[in-house]
């Protein structure tokens, strides 16, 4: 399931306010395009493929958490991976919704399972944003078990960033 990185097709790299830029992208969708059915709760619901480079120097494991900042309820988590070893560079489409899968753990999302759970925004509430962004780490993991919430990864990385990226891709329901 874990891979490795392929050449560049589709992505952005974001600046960081103290950290390094990283490049994240993915061949399913480039930065600001709509989110292939697939992908969605409309589709089969499964992770698109994901790459990062441009990875900071010293990056011992990564992050990558994916949420919603246009829901009606406020910003909606869909997905949550941590203690990505560092020498890993891509996530292929359709992660298995395991609690942990060579290592890497899956937290839960605000749909409440573990996993990737896609954009599905109410009918009729148009374009919702969903930022896929991945962070690179100065520490192997965040000695947390499986089923981490968003909040429990993100006070456990807060101090270790050092770098970040993110990918935006549009989904609406009609």
């Amino acid at each position: 399931m874990l891979g490795f990185l392929l050449p560049t097709l589709f992505g952005i790299s974001v600046a960081v306010a103290g950290g390094k830029s990283m490049k994240v992208e993915s061949d399913a969708f480039r930065e600001g395009e709509v989110i292939p059915v697939r992908y969605t709760c409309d589709g089969v619901d499964i992770s698109p493929p994901l790459r990062w480079s441009e990875v900071p120097e010293g990056t011992r494991s990564f992050v990558i958490i994916v949420d919603d900042p246009d829901a009606p309820i406020g910003t909606f988590t869909h997905w949550v991976v941590y203690d990505i070893p560092s020498e890993v560079r891509e996530l292929e489409e359709g992660i298995p919704k395991a609690d942990q899968i060579d290592g890497v753990k899956q937290g839960m999302n605000d749909f409440g399972y573990v996993g990737y759970g896609g954009p599905c925004p109410p009918k009729g509430h148009g374009y919702h944003r969903y930022f896929f962004k991945v962070y690179a780490l100065d520490v192997e993991s965040l000695n947390l078990p499986p089923k981490a919430t968003r909040r429990q990864v993100e006070d456990r990385m807060r101090a270790h960033i050092l770098g970040e990226g993110s990918l935006m891709g549009r989904y609406k329901r009609d």
